[in-house]
């Protein structure tokens, strides 16, 4: 790759980094957000019972830091609309540089800043006494968490690239995540004993987000209820996510502005 290319790569990136770095608002909602379901969630089902669970608060923080990352993450969808509608993505695309470039510094920029906001979410769960389950474990979790990053930013490409107005793309946005985060076992345990599924546990093995939630459950926290071994959750979490990149990359390339 010739040395523009990287120059491309990283421009994008930083553009990314800065734009962040100078909403505050944005910084403070994608915080306060799931922060507002850990304390109130964490703080008002932590008397409850549920089979498999000892510490409500622990089995919610892996749920909440994926919650995180993947709005954050999505942010990258309405940037690109953003540049769309003002004319810079149109300049961007004339550049004699690749858009496979573009496309990679864009990505990089999304998923950084996504991450950044689920290690704040991560810091503040072990401040509030979660156990993690180890070294190994802490490594896994980073793992998920970026492909969990890398999984949401080529969602989002998707939509952006086929999508004009940022209302629409908010709408669609909270439409699809909101049900498939609330059928991921982030809130609720979800049971691995085939004689007690219900219909819901059924759908859920259905949902990608079931496979990225439970994975970052067993990777980071000690004792909790999990379905499958992390190990396996990682094999479908990563072909989600070369799905989900290959995608966003293939619509964002052919993408007319």
């Amino acid at each position: 790759m010739k040395s523009v290319e990287f120059q491309a790569i990283y421009i994008m990136w930083l553009r990314q980094m800065k734009r962040f770095v100078r909403s505050k608002s944005r910084l403070v909602s994608s915080i306060v957000q799931p922060l507002f379901f850990l304390f109130i969630l964490g703080s008002g089902f932590r008397v409850a019972t549920f089979v498999g669970v000892d510490d409500y608060l622990s089995f919610l923080a892996p749920g909440i830091i994926a919650m995180a990352i993947l709005f954050s993450s999505m942010f990258t969808g309405i940037s690109v609309l953003w540049d769309k509608q003002f004319g810079f993505l149109q300049e961007v695309l004339v550049a004699p540089v690749s858009r496979f470039s573009i496309i990679i510094g864009r990505t990089l920029g999304g998923a950084t800043v996504a991450l950044i906001q689920g290690f704040i979410i991560l810091l503040i769960a072990l401040g509030l006494g979660v156990k993690i389950s180890g070294v190994f474990g802490l490594l896994l979790t980073f793992v998920f968490m970026i492909l969990i990053a890398f999984t949401a930013v080529g969602f989002g490409l998707v939509l952006a690239s086929k999508m004009e107005d940022f209302q629409g793309f908010q709408l669609i946005m909270n439409l699809l995540i909101m049900p498939l985060l609330f059928l991921s076992s982030a809130f609720f345990p979800v049971t691995a004993d085939p004689r007690q599924l219900i219909p819901m546990d059924k759908i859920c093995f259905f949902n990608p987000l079931f496979y990225m939630v439970d994975g970052l459950r067993g990777s980071l926290i000690i004792g909790t209820a999990t379905v499958n071994p992390p190990l396996l959750d990682l094999l479908v979490v990563l072909a989600v996510c070369i799905i989900m990149m290959g995608l966003g990359s293939y619509f964002f390339s052919k993408s007319e502005v």
